[in-house]
């Protein structure tokens, strides 16, 4: 199956970002593309970070969404229909309970643009060398459970971890989904980002080559990458990675596709020739 990690470098501009978005979920398509991921906030990459607030959409639920009021869930959701794509859709911004937040929300699409899937971001970022400050709890309400999505292409099913940007330094958040009582473990993982140029360049590789191997699954990763309206840089290197931690394909900066096949007989040949997953003891 081939897939596509979409890289973006998103503006505070959301009628321009969507139609970015739009744009490449098509030249997946047209590429042979099963499956595509979108970057976090693909939608907005505001001047600050409450500007999201102003964007939030209510929770359109399970059902192929067409709502002039959700507009951000009617691209997802169209677009997978029309072009025939399960759709990882980054994040968006969902009403919270908490007064003047958000949830930061990864929402899965199917073919036919139903939502099979919605996660909520567990961790939240915070950050400050002197020079840099971010707090994610300002303004976002953290997630309350991990979250598979049952994706299930021509190749077969591909059981699909969920997790956003900070998520990857939590190990312990991958482990849950892959050794879920009753369930076989991931066969991919998704981690749309939106990194520090700082911490990006410092850990994204790593830490995204780490999940792959611990867990011996295919990621995908879709990031921002470059340099903002907003004046933040995001460090980029969209990526799809094997099950043995080999890049299959890395997007260093700017917008564009890292495309990437992924195999289920090279999944299972991992796993057979070293089988640590079933050596698990704790």
């Amino acid at each position: 199956m081939k897939i596509a990690a979409i890289q973006m470098v998103s503006t505070p501009d959301v009628a321009h970002n969507l139609e970015r978005a739009r744009h490449w979920m098509a030249q997946a398509a047209a590429q042979g593309a099963e499956l595509v991921a979108l970057p976090e906030y693909f939608c907005l990459m505001g001047n600050a970070d409450r500007d999201k607030l102003a964007i939030a959409e209510s929770d359109q639920g399970a059902a192929s969404c067409s709502n002039a009021q959700a507009p951000i869930q009617s691209l997802l959701s169209q677009t997978a229909r029309e072009l025939g794509l399960w759709v990882i859709g980054g994040t968006l911004p969902l009403y919270a309970e908490q007064a003047d937040h958000v949830r930061n929300a990864c929402c899965v699409y199917a073919p036919g643009g139903e939502r099979v899937a919605r996660y909520d971001k567990l961790h939240l970022f915070r950050y400050d060398n002197g020079r840099e400050r971010y707090d994610e709890s300002l303004v976002l309400e953290q997630g309350d459970v991990p979250v598979v999505a049952p994706v299930v292409t021509q190749s077969g099913p591909w059981r699909t971890g969920l997790s956003v940007c900070y998520d990857l330094r939590f190990p312990e958040l991958y482990r849950a989904m892959s050794f879920t009582p009753g369930q076989p473990p991931c066969d991919l993982i998704s981690v749309p980002a939106a990194f520090t140029y700082t911490t990006g360049q410092a850990h994204w590789e790593l830490l995204l080559r780490a999940r792959a191997v611990e867990n011996q699954a295919y990621v995908i990763a879709a990031a921002q990458g470059g340099r903002h309206a907003n004046g933040r840089r995001t460090w980029g290197h969209s990526m799809v990675i094997d099950p043995w931690g080999e890049v299959l394909a890395c997007l260093p900066e700017g917008e564009g596709l890292a495309l990437a096949e992924i195999s289920a007989e090279r999944l299972a040949a991992v796993r057979a020739q070293l089988p640590a997953l079933q050596h698990r003891r704790l």
